[in-house]
C-alpha cells in the first residue's frame, strides 16, 4: 500500500465534497436539525392541551375548580359550553382534545365526602359514578391520555390528597396503543415512499438523458410533471389499503367513518408528497443528492407532526413550523376520520391546507421546469 496514493484519493474525495455544496449542507445541516429538534422543539411534558368546559352547576366552588386547574396550565380551557352536544362536536372535529365536566349536583358530590371521614365507604374514596369531576380526553391520542392522567388525582377544595376527577377516555376506552400508531403509520410511510419516489425516479430520468427526451416533444411544463406524479398515486393507494387491512386484521384498529372519505384525503396526501418530491427532483441534480434531500424533509414531518411526540408539548414556534409540514394535516384526518368518526367537512380546514400546499409545491416545480427546457 502506498501513503501517497492513498494520500491522493483522500484529497480527491475531499476536494469533491467541497464543490458538492449539496451534501456538505446536508452533512452539517442533518445534526443542527436533529439537535434543535431534540433539544428544544421535543418535550415530553405537554401542557396547554386544547380543552373545554362544560359546567353545569355554575356555582362558585365550581368556578374556582376551574380557575385553578385552568392555572395547573396542563389543560388550555378554550371553550365554554352550554351542553353535552358541543362538547362531542369539538371532539370530533379534534378542536379540543379534552373536556371538563362539572355536574349539576357538583356541590352534593362534595358534601358526601363526609361519609369518607366517617368510615362509612370503606375504600376511602367515592364510587366512581359519584365523582365530582369528569374529564373527558380523546383517546385517539396516547399523549393527551398520559397528560390528562396527572389531573386525575386533583384535589378538590376540602378534599385534598383524594382523587376527585374521574378521566374517561373517548374513542379509546381501552388505551389500545395501535389505535393511535396505525392511523398515522400510514402517513409516515406514505411520506418515506412517495417523496422518495418520485425525487429519484425524475432525477434518474435526467441522468440517463430520457428527460432531455421529453422536452423535445409538444408536452407542455404541467403535462410533463403531472405526467410524471400520477402513476404514484395507484402505488401510494395500494400502500394505504395495506396498511389499513393489516392494521384491521391483526390490531383490530376501526374506521369509524367513512371508508371513502378516508381514501379521499389519502388521494389528497399522496398528491401533496408527490408535489414535494418533484419539486425536490428540480432542486437536485444527481439521485444521491435527491435521496438526501428527502431524508432532510422526513426528520422534521415525523418528529414535529405528532406522530412520535406530543404535539401539544412543542414550543408555539415549532407548532406554527408544524402547520406547514403535509404530515401534520393527514395524521388529523386520518385519526379524525379512522378513529372519531368525523366527516371531511367537519375536517375541511385540514383539506384546504392539503390542497394549498399541493398546488403550491406544484407550482414551484412546474415554474423551475420551465426555467429547465429554456
Amino acid at each position: 500500500m502506498s501513503l501517497r496514493r492513498l494520500t491522493a484519493v483522500i484529497v480527491k474525495e475531499l476536494r469533491q465534497l467541497r464543490r458538492d455544496r449539496l451534501t456538505f449542507a446536508m452533512i452539517v445541516g442533518i445534526p443542527l436539525l436533529q439537535l434543535v429538534l431534540f433539544g428544544y422543539a421535543i418535550n415530553m411534558d405537554v401542557r396547554g392541551i386544547d380543552a373545554a368546559v362544560l359546567d353545569q352547576a355554575n356555582t362558585a366552588r365550581s368556578r374556582e375548580v376551574v380557575a385553578e386547574i385552568g392555572s395547573s396550565q396542563v389543560l388550555n380551557l378554550r371553550y365554554q359550553l352550554s351542553n353535552p352536544q358541543q362538547m362531542g362536536s369539538l371532539l370530533r372535529q379534534g378542536k379540543i382534545s379534552a373536556a371538563l365536566v362539572i355536574p349539576r349536583d357538583f356541590e352534593a358530590r362534595l358534601e358526601s365526602q363526609g361519609s369518607l371521614q366517617q368510615g362509612r365507604l370503606s375504600q376511602g374514596r367515592l364510587p366512581q359514578d359519584r365523582l365530582p369531576l369528569q374529564l373527558i380526553v380523546d383517546g385517539s391520542d396516547q399523549s393527551v391520555q398520559a397528560s390528562a392522567r396527572q389531573l386525575a388525582s386533583y384535589p378538590l377544595p376540602g378534599w385534598a390528597s383524594r382523587q376527585g376527577v374521574e378521566l374517561v377516555n373517548f374513542y379509546n376506552p381501552e388505551r389500545l396503543a395501535a389505535l393511535n400508531t396505525v392511523p398515522g403509520l400510514i402517513g409516515v410511510i406514505l411520506t418515506m415512499t412517495m417523496v422518495m419516489f418520485t425525487a429519484i425516479a425524475l432525477v434518474r430520468e435526467r441522468e440517463r438523458g430520457n428527460l432531455e427526451m421529453l422536452i423535445t416533444t409538444p408536452l407542455s411544463p404541467w403535462e410533463l410533471t403531472l405526467g410524471k406524479v400520477l402513476p404514484f398515486v395507484g402505488i401510494g393507494l395500494l400502500q394505504v389499503t395495506v396498511v389499513l387491512l393489516t392494521g384491521s386484521l391483526l390490531f383490530e384498529v376501526p374506521i369509524r367513518g367513512s371508508l371513502l372519505e378516508l381514501y379521499g384525503a389519502s388521494l389528497l396526501f399522496i398528491t401533496a408528497s408527490l408535489a414535494l418530491g418533484v419539486f425536490i427532483s428540480t432542486l437536485t441534480q444527481t439521485q444521491f443528492q435527491a435521496m438526501q434531500v428527502a431524508v432532510f424533509t422526513f426528520l422534521p414531518q415525523i418528529l414535529l407532526s405528532g406522530f412520535m411526540f406530543p404535539f401539544a408539548g412543542m414550543p408555539k414556534a415549532a407548532q406554527w413550523f408544524a402547520e406547514l409540514l403535509p404530515l401534520t394535516h393527514f395524521l388529523r384526518l386520518a385519526r379524525g376520520i379512522m378513529l372519531r368518526g368525523a366527516g371531511l367537512i367537519e375536517l375541511w380546514p385540514e383539506m384546504l391546507t392539503l390542497l394549498v400546499f399541493t398546488v403550491l409545491m406544484l407550482s414551484l416545480a412546474v415554474t423551475r421546469v420551465s426555467k429547465h427546457l429554456d
